[in-house]
């Protein structure tokens, strides 16, 4: 690997390497090794076993209400393949991936090839600078998806999710406003919207205030990019 390819995965990574023989490894496919124990697949079984844990105790410290089946449930949603190939792509490491012949083309190299690569480079970060290092990695990259999972497993506590994100993430707490209600008082509807740390968010209207709320907050980690549009 020569320094300038090096550099640039550096910074894509956030984090420089003592050994770049590490980093070199943990990028290695089994399809141009000349044998399986010269490629990526011991680092990405380490490197797998690292993201589990680290994830494991950041979810344990959050969300201390919850019993082991939600935290299992979120735990999966974060350390499938899936997510880990989506992470791959986001830092464009399929640029950097070296594989055989005939591989360059195909759609594991941006699916389970890309998801294996992730592993092992939390691997190389966690043998080249420790756990910590690979702890600070992982968690730049999953904050947001911890919160945006938590919501998916609780859709009917967009509130909890908003001010849990909001807290840990932003140093704040959500504002909910009452702008508006209509109607008679055996049935009105009520407009409420969230500002967060000076930003105002779209409005929601409800027959119950708590409801509106619920609808406000949803809205909200949309906007924030926590949740997918509808």
């Amino acid at each position: 690997m020569n320094a300038d390819t090096l550099r640039k995965i550096e910074q894509v990574l956030d984090y420089s390497f003592s050994n770049p023989d590490l980093l070199e490894e943990s990028l290695s496919h089994s399809s141009q090794a000349n044998s399986r124990l010269s490629s990526n697949e011991r680092m990405e079984f380490l490197g797998d076993s690292v993201l589990a844990l680290v994830i494991c105790c950041s979810l344990f410290e959050q969300f201390s209400s919850y019993l082991e089946g939600d935290l299992t449930k979120i735990k999966s949603m974060l350390v499938s393949r899936k997510t880990c190939a989506k992470l791959a792509g986001k830092l464009g490491l399929h640029n950097y991936i070296n594989v055989g012949k005939g591989m360059t083309r195909t759609r594991a190299l941006s699916g389970s090839i890309a998801a294996g690569t992730f592993e092992a480079v939390i691997a190389a970060i966690y043998l080249d600078g420790g756990f910590e290092e690979a702890r600070r990695f992982i968690l730049r990259l999953f904050k947001e998806l911890i919160a945006g999972a938590d919501a998916e497993q609780h859709q009917d506590n967009f509130k909890s999710v908003l001010q849990q994100y909001a807290q840990q993430t932003l140093e704040s707490i959500p504002v909910y406003e009452l702008l508006d209600e209509k109607g008679p008082e055996h049935n009105k509807c009520f407009e409420v919207a969230v500002a967060l740390k000076n930003r105002h968010f779209p409005s929601a209207w409800s027959v119950t205030k708590k409801d509106a709320e619920q609808k406000a907050a949803h809205i909200a980690l949309i906007e924030l990019g926590i949740l997918p549009p509808e």
